[in-house]
């Protein structure tokens, strides 16, 4: 079976990692203009104050906000229905209270909208994609402030005012799921303590001193704020539709041994399912009490928080997909590197360079099991592959090794749709080449344009097509059917 006839093909990128002009047109800074680069990527680090002559990715990135009509340019010449951005809250206000509103700011994600419709772009927005203003983050510790949520209110309720008609797909938190996991509580919740930000160094091989209680705080206000999301965007608009933003990573036993599977489960349910079961079906599972009382998690929920929940559950389910990790609890073997956690290597799948395992079937395994679960539509909104790419002699970047990745993720989730699954968009990540949120380099692009920039920052900007795009565009032509 063909894809739905409204299927929205496209491609899907992040404020930090991709618009550069860091302190330009009102913006102020970001927790993620002060995470330093390298060449290296793992080498990293977060400091709480700039320091002159480092390299920092976001300060520049690949400058959208100065190409933005180039740009989106490019992503109509692939013939995309659908645009996936985020609008940058520390774009949009200039001060830690969020009460004087950035007209600068407003004003560019309007030309975007207006550009999108005019182009046939369907645009798609993470309202919070991993970049929490520097300052809510240091002064509040990020979402582990119940206030925090009253500032990010304020924000939403700005951008679906002014961008009403205009935008009616909203994603309130991107891998909202990763605030279970340490280095989410920077990333995904904006925790600064007061300890690192004194300090003013810290590395991402080390863990943030923030406690499993205080992440699960964090979360349960995000959670809170997600329910809020829903209720404001339905009384805005009717029209509007919010969804989740999962950063699924599919779990297997690495052995049939039971004990392999029932660890896999956990692993599983604790890291893919709970928010999105929290947030789908209105309500914490009995195994995240369970779980929460086994690991002497206490949280603080104001009595309305659970009508709250309950009653603005979401309205389709997106989440990302790149790779698959294995499971064990009786065997050790060779590890791999993933999406923000690695596991246990597939003897049965390929890596790409940076230890992500390829994996195109378990994209239609995890679809059917978010269909069955939730019953809601699902939309692909990450799915790519980090490579080094070069250009030729012939000043042309052959990639068929990223054409390869995306047409056997396709062709899978096509096998989804044919099984059974209301899948109702896909964007690719990233487009145009951009930073890598897991390694801070350019040199792991995912694009299916190139940017002429280098992990030091070097480079004019220049975007080249790779052999990859008119692929896509003619995957996109044909609604699929040319693989």
């Amino acid at each position: 079976m063909p894809f739905p006839k409204d299927f929205l093909w496209g491609g899907a990128f992040a404020s930090a990692q991709f618009e550069g002009a860091w302190d330009a047109g009102g913006k102020v800074p970001s927790i993620q203009d002060f995470v330093r680069g390298s060449s290296a990527g793992k080498d990293r680090a977060f400091s709480a104050r700039l320091h002159e002559g480092v390299y920092y990715p976001s300060h520049r990135a690949v400058d959208f906000y100065h190409h933005v009509d180039e740009d989106l340019s490019l992503l109509a010449g692939m013939g995309f229905t659908c645009l996936r951005l985020s609008i940058a809250w520390a774009r949009i206000f200039k001060d830690a209270k969020c009460l004087v509103p950035n007209e600068e700011g407003l004003a560019f994600y309007n030309h975007i909208f207006d550009e999108c419709g005019r182009l046939g772009m369907t645009p798609v927005v993470t309202i919070n994609h991993f970049d929490i203003p520097m300052e809510i983050a240091c002064k509040n510790q990020g979402f582990l402030s119940r206030s925090t949520i009253d500032l990010y209110m304020r924000f939403v309720k700005l951008i679906m005012e002014r961008y009403r008609g205009k935008v009616r797909h909203w994603l309130p938190f991107n891998e909202i799921n990763f605030g279970m996991m340490p280095m989410g509580a920077f990333k995904a919740q904006g925790i600064v303590p007061p300890e690192v930000a004194a300090s003013g160094e810290w590395h991402p091989s080390h863990n943030l001193p923030v406690s499993l209680n205080d992440r699960m705080q964090a979360l349960h206000h995000q959670f809170v704020a997600s329910a809020q999301v829903v209720k404001l965007a339905h009384e805005i608009d009717p029209g509007n539709r919010v969804g989740c933003m999962i950063g699924h990573i599919t779990q297997y036993p690495l052995t049939c041994d039971p004990c392999d599977v029932l660890a896999c489960q956990e692993n599983d349910r604790l890291i893919n399912k709970f928010c999105g079961d929290v947030l789908a079906r209105g309500s914490y599972p009995p195994y995240i009490r369970a779980w929460m009382s086994k690991n002497d998690v206490e949280i603080v929920e104001d009595p309305q928080d659970v009508q709250l929940i309950k009653e603005n559950t979401i309205d389709f389910y997106a989440f990302s997909y790149y790779m698959t990790n294995c499971i064990s609890e009786q065997f050790a073997g060779e590890r791999v590197d993933g999406n923000l956690i690695g596991g246990l290597k597939n003897p049965h799948l390929e890596t790409s360079e940076w230890g992500w395992q390829v994996d195109p079937c378990g994209l239609r395994f995890t679809l059917h099991e978010l269909q069955d679960r939730y019953g809601l539509p699902l939309m692909v909104v990450e799915n790519g592959l980090g490579a080094r790419d070069q250009v030729s002699a012939d000043g042309c970047i052959h990639d068929p090794y990223r054409i390869a990745y995306l047409r056997d993720h396709i062709r899978e989730m096509r096998r989804a749709v044919d099984e059974g699954a209301n899948v109702i968009g896909y964007t690719a990540w990233s487009p145009i080449d951009s930073v890598s949120a897991s390694t801070g380099q350019m040199s792991k692009r995912y694009g299916m344009v190139y940017v002429d920039r280098d992990d030091e920052g070097n480079g004019d900007m220049a975007r080249i097509k790779k052999d990859s795009y008119a692929w896509y565009r003619r995957c996109i032509e044909s609604n699929g059917e040319a693989l």
